[in-house]
């Protein structure tokens, strides 16, 4: 494949991972930028401070970028994020690739006076929609410092003070975002970003069969009586196990009849974002006093059904904020929806939704969580608890763990059967 391809709106030629960006130096970034808008015409990007590339993510490759600009100005950011769409040296990254084609398509959106909630400024955006080439430049939050809290890592919210007043925010945000969006602010948005809710995904999700879930499902009761300390006391309860194994014809009947049900909710088809964790947001307080946050890293965005967003939101929070907050944020949502120009929708509609969506979800993506663990740890995570710095510090162990405890808690506390038996 070439060394770069040109993009499709901007006719600037992309470089394809960090090497090529340094390579390419400030005169890039200066045409870029120029092509893009960002820069007044007769201002120029003057050197290229830093360019290191980092980890993170599960696509493409990231850079961070310092660079100083012969005329500086105040809404010009020096410090950046860079993101690549592509992975050449690793397939299973690279396939990601076309989510940020809408990533780039919303950084636009996101340019105009009125659009509602906070995202990182954007410096420049484009994309090759035949070799899903990709350049995404943004200004880079810096976490802990102006007033910007620490980064809040996902799943691991017990270390967050006040977990509900941050996802209060990030909640008001999703719902002010699909308000504008309903209420004819961007008419464009159909076209730019169609409905479709099954691509809101990482990857190509595997179909639901009787005979797997039969055999994920006894490894889970297994792996409950094994490893009593990972999953909560009320979920690794035999009867329950059991129970949820004698609805394995049911889980796959409400797969095929879940998504055209989410799709013909039209009052709750809007723009979100699809993976709203807190961990893809930065929080400050304004003079108020009160908690603000900013959205990014806004892969897969699309015209959703906004039960998908809520779960997505709210996914990898601690069991005690469902317990005790979930209709509460459902209801915040629904108000926030209607008072930034959404349609009014009932509440209770709504929650049946999330809890079918995450159902489902749970049953495609969560049900291998002890054959991860295994693999990974092996006997000694018998005695383990999800607080056991090999849990801890391994979001692609703690993750998944904490967001299968969501689902079989909800299961179990929220009649979830009973709610994906109305599906079919």
């Amino acid at each position: 494949m070439d060394s770069s391809v040109i993009g499709d709106d901007t006719a600037v030629e992309l470089p394809l991972d960090p090497a090529g960006l340094r390579s390419a130096g400030r005169r890039f970034l200066t045409s870029a930028f120029h092509a893009y808008g960002t820069l007044a015409p007769g201002n120029f990007v003057a050197r290229i401070t830093e360019c290191d590339e980092v980890g993170g993510g599960s696509t493409g490759r990231k850079a961070i970028v310092s660079v100083e600009y012969a005329v500086p100005e105040p809404h010009l950011p020096t410090d950046l994020f860079v993101k690549f769409s592509r992975h050449l040296g690793d397939p299973v990254r690279d396939v990601g690739r076309t989510q940020m084609q809408p990533e780039v398509r919303f950084a636009e959106l996101a340019r105009r006076h009125d659009f509602p909630i906070t995202v990182p400024a954007t410096l420049f955006a484009d994309y090759h929609a035949r070799t899903g080439t990709g350049l995404l430049i943004t200004e880079r939050i810096r976490f802990g410092v102006g007033g910007v809290e620490p980064q809040h890592h996902k799943c691991l919210d017990y270390e967050m003070p006040d977990a509900l007043a941050h996802y209060q925010t990030v909640i008001m945000s999703l719902a002010q975002l699909a308000g504008w969006h309903r209420r004819g602010a961007a008419d464009d948005v159909i076209a730019r970003f169609p409905v479709d809710l099954q691509a809101a995904t990482v990857g190509e999700r595997p179909p639901l069969r009787e005979d797997r879930l039969s055999r994920q499902l006894a490894r889970l009761a297994e792996f409950a009586q094994t490893h009593p300390s990972l999953l909560p006391a009320s979920t690794r309860d035999p009867a329950f196990l059991s129970s949820l194994a004698e609805q394995i014809p049911l889980i796959v009947a409400a797969d095929t009849a879940l998504w055209p049900q989410l799709a013909a909710s039209t009052d709750h088809i809007a723009l979100c974002h699809w993976n709203a964790n807190v961990d893809n947001a930065w929080f400050w307080r304004g003079h108020d006093g009160r908690l603000r946050c900013g959205l990014m890293d806004w892969g897969c965005v699309s015209q959703l059904n906004i039960a998908m967003a809520l779960w997505g939101a709210l996914s990898a929070a601690e069991n005690a904020l469902w317990d005790e907050h979930f209709d509460d944020l459902v209801a915040l949502f629904v108000h926030e929806y209607a008072a930034s120009g959404g349609p009014r929708i009932d509440r209770g509609a709504l929650a049946a939704q999330v809890l079918q969506y995450a159902a489902i979800m749970g049953a495609t993506w969560l049900l291998d969580v002890p054959a991860l663990i295994r693999a990974r740890l092996g006997e000694p995570a018998e005695a383990m608890t999800r607080f056991d710095p090999a849990i801890k510090h391994d979001e692609g162990i703690r993750a998944p763990l904490q967001m299968l405890t969501n689902v079989l808690n909800l299961w179990q506390t929220r009649n979830v059967g009973e709610l994906l038996a109305a599906l079919c």
